[in-house]
């Protein structure tokens, strides 16, 4: 791979692997030049480089065995802090890719079907029916009984572009002050609040939930509230089924336990 893209870019460039889980992204440096490569990234890139989402597309181009490399602006910076999540800028952010009508269309020309809340709950019922977790364990089925108690206030909303994978890790903070949102794998159109409420729960003090939804360009109310922890619970299920799949025992229990806190919450919040 390090050969093909030196043969396309040329033997004065350097090219070194970028880290990363998947092994497909790179650095290409010439001099003060340098370039982001990445393998098979969505063509929903082009998009949200131009919505100014992610750093500038500079070319694309397919290589010999189909794969295509996307080639981004190389920029200084790092990630986000947790604590720095509770920034306005980031509410902002988010809120200019929930309003975005460009985003959407493009997702949708990609072949992506909107996800339901009925959709999603329908499935976490057929994964969770492969395991014992059912019927035997008392968090999954405080958890079930509020997605079921509760699925009817999660219809009919809008639904819009999603990250997917809202944290930290995947907010860039250039060195001239910018913004960007990245690692786009798991993008879905839904209900906005499966992206902010992972913010909040994570990252948020509750104490200043109202003031970081605010700047974000909503007012919170318990039904807002009764949302964000049905796709939270969903999250968590999932991860449940995810791990039990995949038999390892230890993070079953870290998320179960996880599922335990989450119920606890929706008690104190007096939501079920």
């Amino acid at each position: 791979m390090v050969d093909w893209l030196k043969r396309v870019l040329g033997n004065e460039w350097q090219v070194t692997p970028a880290g990363g889980l998947t092994g497909d992204a790179y650095l290409a440096t010439k001099n003060d030049q340098r370039l982001f490569l990445k393998r098979n990234s969505s063509p929903f890139l082009a998009v949200l480089s131009a919505e100014g989402i992610v750093p500038k597309l500079i070319w694309t181009k397919r290589m010999e065995n189909g794969d295509v490399i996307t080639a981004q602006e190389w920029l200084e910076g790092r990630e986000l802090k947790p604590a720095e999540m509770q920034h306005t800028d980031v509410a902002a952010l988010l809120r200019k890719i929930h309003h975005s009508s460009e985003l959407l269309h493009m997702l949708m020309r990609l072949g992506k079907k909107p996800v339901t809340s009925d959709e999603s709950y329908l499935n976490i019922l057929k994964r969770l029916e492969y395991t014992d977790l059912l019927k035997t364990n008392e968090y999954v089925q405080k958890a079930l009984v509020y997605l079921k108690k509760l699925l009817p206030i999660t219809r009919e909303q809008k639904l819009v572009v999603c990250h997917g994978d809202l944290n930290h890790n995947n907010v860039l903070l250039t060195d001239e002050g910018n913004l960007y949102l990245i690692d786009w794998d798991n993008a879905l159109i839904a209900d906005p609040v499966t992206d902010y409420g992972m913010v909040l729960k994570w990252y948020i003090p509750k104490e200043n939930w109202d003031e970081w939804l605010r700047n974000y360009g909503i007012t919170s109310d318990n039904r807002l509230i009764e949302r964000m922890y049905w796709y939270l619970l969903l999250d968590a299920l999932h991860y449940v089924c995810w791990h039990v799949e995949r038999k390892e025992i230890s993070k079953v229990h870290e998320r179960l336990q996880d599922l335990k806190e989450l119920n606890d919450h929706i008690v104190a919040f007096n939501l079920n």
